[in-house]
């Protein structure tokens, strides 16, 4: 079997964001929807003080609470573990954004333009094509890209063209993407050598996204919402 997951290196990882807008350029999420973003925060006391963050999108759960309380079957999960949700029946009653511990998922009231006075861009008015307001919207793990990467032959994690945007645009190498069922795989390896953790692992959600603590300063805390 086939288990996409991720690796993020908080060590690695430098606050620059570029994640955040190779994923916002990629998927053109509507004004408002950040799909993928990194959190900040403070550790620590005078003078010992800190400020740490992370890199956060979906957790990609497979023990997926989202999808147990969808009451219309719109979160589903696909047999390589990603976790999407089909507009089409999607009734936007945002449980799930009340079952997700890890604030991953956006309603998505209306859909604008950053420029509302000028109308929809050429670039928005391709990208919003692909989403429907009155609905809950998340990351895909670009699944599309991932799909037709596959079909063409190429290996997720290894192949750029078979990769999430975020994970290719990062400068320092923090994400690291590919088959957790692969003892082979790059991610594996990574998770089995290099103290990579689940956050909130007391939850039980089993999410397919795993952080490496960095080895100088603290961690984020993320609590359960």
């Amino acid at each position: 079997m086939t288990r996409y997951g991720m690796v993020v290196d908080l060590f690695r990882c430098v606050a620059c964001n570029t994640c955040t807008i190779a994923c916002k350029t990629k998927n053109g999420t509507p004004k408002g929807v950040m799909w993928r973003r990194v959190v900040q925060g403070e550790t620590g006391e005078y003078p010992q003080a800190q400020r740490s963050w992370a890199s956060i999108g979906c957790m990609q759960c497979q023990n997926t609470p989202c999808l147990k309380v969808c009451p219309t079957g719109a979160t589903y999960i696909r047999p390589d573990g990603i976790v999407l949700v089909n507009y089409d029946t999607c009734i936007g009653c945002r449980y799930c954004i009340a079952a997700c511990p890890y604030d991953a998922r956006t309603y998505l009231q209306t859909i604008e333009g950053y420029f509302p006075e000028q109308g929809l861009t050429s670039n928005e008015t391709i990208k919003y094509a692909a989403f429907q307001s009155g609905t809950v919207t998340k990351c895909t793990f670009c699944s599309d890209k991932i799909d037709a990467g596959v079909k063409a032959g190429l290996t997720p994690g290894v192949d750029m063209d078979a990769t999430p945007a975020c994970v290719n645009a990062c400068p320092t190498n923090a994400l690291i993407f590919g088959d957790l069922d692969d003892p082979n795989s790059t991610i594996s390896k990574t998770v089995r050598s290099e103290r990579a953790e689940q956050l909130l692992p007391e939850l039980g959600t089993n999410p397919t996204v795993y952080y490496i603590p960095p080895t100088k300063g603290n961690q984020v805390e993320v609590e359960p919402s």
